[in-house]
């Protein structure tokens, strides 16, 4: 067991559910119009964003490194009877890569404490997805009112910081959206806040 993977398991272990379970609003926001096809989540945890695209038509990949996390997932999959349409598979995306080509990959949050070789997938990311395809990264922008100070010190990447670390390698690409957005959220002690994300959708051409 690596590091990385003790970290999550560790995370995962201190609840019987981490996550709300509910889709994250940009996936969603970004896909409804999409017609379905192939998609790729990057860091599913439980399932969440996994099992909302498979209700919406998608045939989906969903891997993490955390086999608590999957576990959660292939049993909503299987309460929800979209156990056809969802591939869950175990895998450390700093060190390899699900092969294939989707016609959605979407990395929500993708940000770690621990060791995370963000340059690397997301390049892989991006040979990932087929031409007319589209790949979607959200990350934090800045910490939630909430949080410790200890957060609050922590410089979040800007939108272009992260854009400049997709290596799009070759193709034409599309800017679709790149931008800080914010979204009404509820803390872990029932307080309201705002949160800013970085948005980043691109549509590849060829």
């Amino acid at each position: 067991m690596t590091d990385v993977k003790q970290h999550w398991e560790e995370r995962y272990s201190q609840r019987d559910r981490i996550w709300s379970g509910h889709v994250n609003r940009w996936l969603a926001e970004v896909a409804a119009p999409l017609k379905p096809g192939r998609a790729l989540d990057l860091g599913c945890g439980e399932g969440g964003d996994t099992l909302w695209l498979a209700e919406h038509g998608w045939e989906v990949v969903g891997v993490d490194i955390s086999d608590t996390a999957l576990r959660r997932a292939a049993e909503e999959a299987d309460k929800r009877g979209l156990a056809d349409r969802v591939q869950l598979r175990q895998t450390d995306l700093s060190a390899s890569f699900p092969d294939g080509v989707f016609d959605l990959v979407s990395a929500q949050f993708l940000q770690s404490m621990v060791h995370l070789d963000r340059e690397r997938i997301f390049a892989a990311a991006a040979r990932a997805v087929a031409p007319g395809g589209v790949l979607i990264v959200v990350d934090h922008a800045a910490a939630p009112p909430w949080a410790p100070p200890e957060v609050h010190e922590h410089r979040f990447s800007t939108v272009d910081e992260v854009l400049a670390t997709i290596d799009l390698g070759e193709g034409s690409w599309e800017r679709l959206r790149a931008d800080v957005v914010e979204r009404d959220a509820t803390g872990p002690d029932g307080q309201s806040g705002v949160l800013s994300d970085n948005l980043i959708v691109l549509r590849r051409s060829t």
